[in-house]
């Protein structure tokens, strides 16, 4: 009966496991949980949906929408790493568990292109023309 201490020991002692619904540990400093976006900050460069290895994340300019399937996010953070306008980040905490699968979809604003101005255009035209004319001038001089 060589186990029999083992099992008054065990029996004795605390549990070694938590009730995990109700008693969550802290979670750990730098923490990667779950993905967030400010999706005011995105310029929908889809910078992330290009370095997401799981491919999670799509993003479309022209409808100014940021989607983003939790399933399969990896939460590497590498899309937050890359992001331009720094507008994700992650929380240090993990979603709630679900009984369907949800996608993840933002409504945004794309940031108008800038219009390009004429003028520095016609600048540009004119120093060329007045540097050719400076030239016939020198070579009427001789």
């Amino acid at each position: 009966m060589l186990f029999t201490p083992t099992v008054i020991r065990n029996l004795l002692k605390k549990p070694a496991t938590r009730n995990y619904p109700f008693e969550v540990r802290e979670p750990f400093p730098n923490y990667r949980g779950e993905l967030v976006i400010d999706i005011d900050k995105c310029i929908f460069c889809g910078m992330c949906s290009r370095k997401c290895p799981s491919q999670c994340i799509t993003v479309d300019k022209d409808a100014g929408t940021w989607q983003c399937d939790p399933h399969a996010c990896v939460y590497c953070g590498l899309c937050r790493d890359n992001c331009p306008t720094k507008c994700l980040s992650m929380k240090d905490t993990h979603r709630k568990p679900v009984t369907e699968k949800v996608v993840w979809i933002e409504q945004g604003n794309p940031p108008k292109p800038k219009k390009k101005t004429a003028a520095p255009k016609a600048e540009a035209k004119a120093e060329p023309e007045e540097k050719a004319e400076a030239k016939a001038d020198k070579k009427e001089e001789k």
